[in-house]
């Protein structure tokens, strides 16, 4: 199942996958679930006691019983308690442990998921979608998995054994507490009809609100530069307006069903109270029996009520599994072979990509690529320049065409073996939490620090690097040191260093850094590049000039190819973009 708004967004899964991981994570988690039952159904027979003694205590006194007897009942009533008392906080802490367990199984199931994703599945659907998942519903679980589980087992526990004991009790007297179930029948049928389909517009709501404030945040300056700022506020204005409405449609839901169950349970007792006082004038039951089933009817409530509110908030959880879960059902964009290079070479053979079926953004591209030779692609923007740079890093598969790296193509290489041959750096990068050595052992786990130091001196990173407070062990990312945009991205190259593919993909990898700065780095970087592959994508001409050969792509096709001096010489785009970038 999939959300029919939207084509782009991730899968959402059926109740059948939602059950089956259920099914899955509770036999893993057996004995612990078995436990709970166990003590949780001990804690509710002794909770049973009070009524039933109670109920004799009435009954005996009305026939004459001594003092003696009344006491030895009211110390069983205490001992009942007091037992019930231990066992319910044996049986809560069992119950958050499982809980907790259950949840730390599906958080790293999910994450797992999560980071094996395809890249290309990823950019459609966004990040709000994705981020609203792994933020917003995953919270909704932990806060059902860890509580409502083993709240909802206790209730319907305790129901079931005190229905259980009223029909012990009395069968007759009983049926009264049977008169709220055709309404509480109606209501829940009611409810559960429209309740996943309202949860699941509020979910997606929230995940396009997502996506519409982080998208205003990362592009703040260009939405500034072009004045763009009434039409965000009118798009995330229109956002909310849709999380409101589904909000108050679940709202409404509640509103509803919540009454009715209200009722439900506060007419069981009254209805036992009248029916067993009338089966008592007939001389068919006795007051106690009927006090001790009213007490019951009247016991249920907290359960039943504590019953209504868990199951709403499980709706909730079973809408947010089912996108976590979801997630997961995402299908590969590629299919693993066994061929194996024979060589370094890399070619591209009428390659084209469509973002959007039947919208190619590249037009059959031929490209080859020497061992050692350095290419740069430049052109306007909005050209293709990024989208050649994935097909040719084998972010996304082709829609046509291939791109091969000795005769295989790159979609059918494992990713492990993938950035061992094409790796690709872009002016997008992230620092993780942790220390500066863990984010650059990403590339290497089995790095030593020296190797660490010589890719932070081959991207001239040395020196803001050794002035750290802890120089390699110093924490950064959130809550850590922080880093400037130009560190963040000396920290991402420096990771392609340690992981030393034959052919590198930089598409704009030192936009971040100022003109003098990046020119430095690249000269830096010249040492570690050799012998080695290189696509540079670049907005910078110098770039262009360095290479030995360079790619005009315009409108997703490569217009002019060839050394920056054949391409000066020639007078066409290329030599018009240069003239132009010298006199700026």
């Amino acid at each position: 199942m999939s959300d029919t708004t939207n084509p782009n967004l991730l899968p959402i899964a059926d109740r059948a996958e939602v059950n089956r991981t259920v099914g899955r994570l509770f036999r893993r988690h057996r004995g612990q679930l078995g436990g709970v039952a166990v003590l949780h159904t001990l804690a509710a027979l002794a909770g049973l006691a009070g009524p039933f003694l109670l109920g004799r205590i009435i009954d005996d006194v009305a026939d004459g019983t001594t003092i003696s007897a009344v006491d030895t009942l009211a110390l069983v009533l205490v001992g009942a308690v007091v037992a019930q008392a231990v066992i319910t906080r044996y049986a809560q802490r069992l119950s958050m442990v499982f809980g907790e367990r259950v949840f730390a199984d599906l958080r790293e199931e999910f994450m797992d998921t999560v980071t094996r994703l395809p890249l290309s599945t990823v950019e459609k659907a966004g990040t709000g979608d994705l981020v609203a998942r792994t933020t917003n519903d995953v919270n909704k679980l932990q806060h059902a998995v860890r509580f409502g589980v083993p709240r909802v087992l206790v209730c319907v526990v305790t129901i079931a054994l005190t229905l259980v004991a009223s029909f012990l009790a009395s069968p007759l007297v009983a049926l009264g507490l049977l008169t709220g179930v055709p309404l509480i029948a109606v209501a829940t049928r009611w409810y559960l009809k429209r309740a996943t389909p309202g949860y699941l517009r509020e979910s997606a709501a929230y995940a396009t609100i997502n996506g519409s404030i982080t998208e205003a945040v990362e592009g703040a300056r260009t939405t500034d530069a072009l004045h763009l700022g009434a039409r965000i506020r009118r798009r995330i204005d229109r956002d909310l307006r849709e999380a409101f409405d589904a909000e108050s449609y679940t709202l409404g839901l509640r509103l509803r069903l919540i009454p009715s169950l209200d009722a439900a349970v506060a007419i069981a007792p009254i209805v036992v109270i009248l029916w067993g006082g009338w089966l008592v004038s007939q001389d068919v039951t006795t007051v106690g029996t009927v006090a001790t089933i009213a007490m019951y009817g009247h016991q249920m409530g907290g359960p039943v009520f504590d019953l209504v509110f868990w199951l709403d908030e499980l709706q909730v959880a079973v809408v947010a599994l089912a996108r976590v879960v979801g997630v997961g059902l995402v299908g590969p964009d590629r299919t693993a072979g066994t061929a194996v290079p024979t060589s370094e070479d890399v070619r591209a053979r009428s390659v084209r990509y469509a973002y959007r079926e039947g919208h190619d953004v590249l037009h059959g591209i031929d490209l080859d690529l020497a061992p050692g030779e350095r290419l740069a692609v430049v052109g306007p923007s909005g050209a293709g320049k990024s989208t050649l740079g994935r097909m040719l890093a084998g972010i996304h598969p082709p829609t046509g065409g291939s791109v091969t790296v000795g005769d295989v193509p790159l979609v059918e290489l494992p990713l492990e073996d993938l950035r061992h041959h094409v790796a690709l750096v872009t002016q997008e990068h992230h620092v993780f939490v942790g220390s500066l050595a863990e984010n650059l052992r990403l590339a290497d786990t089995s790095a030593t620090d020296d190797a660490l130091w010589g890719a932070l001196g081959a991207v001239d990173a040395v020196s803001w690097a050794a002035a750290l407070p802890d120089g390699l062990e110093t924490a950064v990312g959130s809550g850590g040191h922080t880093l400037t945009p130009a560190q963040a991205q000396q920290v991402a190259l420096a990771r392609l260093v340690l992981l030393d593919p034959h052919t590198l993909v930089l598409d704009e990898a030192t936009s971040l850094l100022d003109p003098r700065a990046a020119r430095h780095l690249e000269r830096s970087l010249n040492a570690v590049l050799t012998g080695r592959t290189v696509v540079a994508i670049a907005h910078r001409l110098h770039t262009a000039h360095d290479a030995d050969r360079v790619a005009v792509v315009d409108g997703g096709r490569i217009t002019e190819i060839g050394p920056h001096d054949d391409l000066v010489a020639a007078g066409g785009d290329y030599a018009k973009l240069w003239h132009s970038w010298q006199h700026e």
